[in-house]
C-alpha cells in the first residue's frame, strides 16, 4: 500500500502544483497589468515604482492561492484519475486489490493536507500579506481609506456610548481625520472630539494630536451650550479600541485571519452592532478549507469512467467549470445569506454541503454499477 500512496500522491502533487502555478501565473499578471497604473503616481519624493507593483503582485500570491487551492486539488486530481482510466492503470490497481472505499482513504489522506494547507494560507499567510501589501501602497500612494467616510466603530464604556471615525490609515499605522462622539444612555450628543491625527499608545489609550473637543452643555435655563476647547498636544483619549480593530474595519473581512474575524465579532455584539457579514466570512473561514476534502472526493469518480481516446480533456474541462461554480457558489451564498440575514453556518456552509452530496452520490452510484 505504500507504493500505491507513493504513485497516487505523487501523481496528484504534481498535477495539483502545476494547475496551481498555471493559475497563480495568470493571476499575478493581471494584478501587474492592474498595478501598472499606479507607477510614476504618489509622494513626489518617494513614487511608486516598478519595484513596488512587483513586490504588491508577490504579496497578493498568498490570498490568490488560498482561493484557487480547492480548484486546482479538483482539476489536478481529475486529470490524474482520468490519466488513470484511460491507460487502464487504475483497472491494474483495482484488481490488484484497491477496492472503492481504499481507493476513498487513499484520496483523502493527501485532501487532509491540502485542507491544512488552505487553512494556513487563509488565516496567517494571506492576511500578514494583504496587510503588508496595503501597508506599502500607502507608503508610497498615500493612506488605506473606505470609500468618502472611513472606517465607524462603536464603543461602551462605564457611563456613555461613543461613535468613533477613522478617515484612514498611514504607512506607519497611526490615524487620520479622526472623530470621536459621545453620547448618554439616552442617545443625547454629550460631545465631540475631532484630531488631525492620532497613534496607538502602548496602554489602552489613543495618543491625538493637533485635538479639539467641543462639549455640549445643558444650562439652568435649559438651554444648549456649546463650549470648545483646544486640547493639549500628545492628548490621550481612553479607549479598549485596538490597532487591529481599527485595521479590521478598513480591511476587508476576506482578508482577515479567523481569531481576528472573531475577535471584532464579540466587539460587535458587545456594542450591539450587526456582526452578520464577519459571522458568515468566519465560518467561511471554517468551512472553506474542508473543500479540498470535496473536491477529491467528486474527482475519484472519473477513475471508473471509461474513456475513449483524446476524451480526457473533456473531463478536466468539465473539472474547471465544476471548479469554478463552486467558487462562485461560494460568494453567492455569503451575499445571499447576509442579504436575507440566514444563519451564518448554514451561508458559508451550503456549497460543500452540496457538492459534498453531489460527490458521495456519483461516487455511491458507480460503486454499485461496477
Amino acid at each position: 500500500m505504500k507504493t500505491l500512496r507513493r504513485l497516487v500522491h505523487g501523481e496528484m502533487i504534481v498535477s495539483v502544483s502545476f494547475v496551481a502555478l498555471g493559475f497563480l501565473a495568470l493571476f499575478a499578471f493581471f494584478d501587474l497589468v492592474d498595478e501598472m497604473q499606479y507607477v510614476g503616481k504618489g509622494l513626489a519624493a518617494s513614487p511608486y515604482q516598478v519595484s513596488h507593483a512587483l513586490l504588491f503582485c508577490l504579496l497578493r500570491v498568498p490570498s490568490h492561492l488560498y482561493e484557487l487551492l480547492p480548484i486546482a486539488v479538483l482539476i489536478g486530481t481529475i486529470a490524474v484519475m482520468a490519466r488513470f482510466a484511460q491507460s487502464s492503470e487504475f483497472t491494474i490497481l483495482r484488481t490488484s486489490g484497491l477496492g472503492p472505499w481504499r481507493a476513498l482513504k487513499t484520496l483523502l489522506t493527501l485532501g487532509m493536507v491540502f485542507t491544512v494547507l488552505t487553512f494556513v494560507l487563509g488565516d496567517y499567510a494571506a492576511p500578514f500579506a494583504d496587510r503588508t501589501g496595503q501597508l506599502l501602497k500607502s507608503r508610497y500612494l498615500g493612506q488605506i481609506t473606505v470609500g468618502q467616510t472611513g472606517a465607524w466603530l462603536k464603543e461602551k464604556q462605564r457611563h456613555s456610548n461613543y461613535a468613533v471615525n477613522v478617515g484612514a490609515l498611514t504607512g506607519d499605522a497611526n490615524m487620520r481625520n479622526i472623530r470621536v462622539f459621545e453620547f448618554d444612555s439616552q442617545g443625547k450628543l454629550l460631545s465631540t472630539l475631532q484630531a488631525e491625527s492620532g497613534r496607538f499608545g502602548d496602554d489602552a489609550a489613543w495618543v491625538l494630536q493637533k485635538a479639539e473637543r467641543t462639549d455640549f452643555l445643558t444650562s439652568s435655563k435649559d438651554r444648549a451650550a456649546v463650549e470648545t476647547s483646544v486640547l493639549p498636544p500628545d492628548y490621550r483619549w481612553p479607549t479598549d479600541l485596538s490597532a487591529e480593530m481599527v485595521s479590521v474595519a478598513l480591511l476587508k473581512p476576506d482578508r482577515m485571519g479567523a481569531v481576528d474575524l472573531f475577535q471584532y465579532i464579540q466587539h460587535l455584539d458587545a456594542n450591539g452592532q450587526s456582526a452578520q457579514l464577519y459571522e458568515i466570512e468566519f465560518w467561511r473561514k471554517v468551512f472553506y478549507p474542508l473543500g479540498c476534502l470535496v473536491m477529491v472526493v467528486l474527482a475519484l469518480p472519473f477513475a471508473y469512467l471509461h474513456f475513449r481516446s483524446g476524451s480526457i480533456t473533456g473531463y478536466v474541462f468539465l473539472g474547471v467549470m465544476i471548479g469554478i461554480s463552486f467558487f462562485l457558489l461560494n460568494n453567492v451564498f455569503g451575499y445571499m445569506g447576509n442579504l436575507n440575514n440566514w444563519r451564518p453556518w448554514l451561508a458559508a456552509a451550503a456549497p460543500g454541503l452540496l457538492y459534498s452530496i453531489l460527490s458521495l452520490g456519483a461516487f455511491t452510484w458507480l460503486v454499485i454499477r461496477q
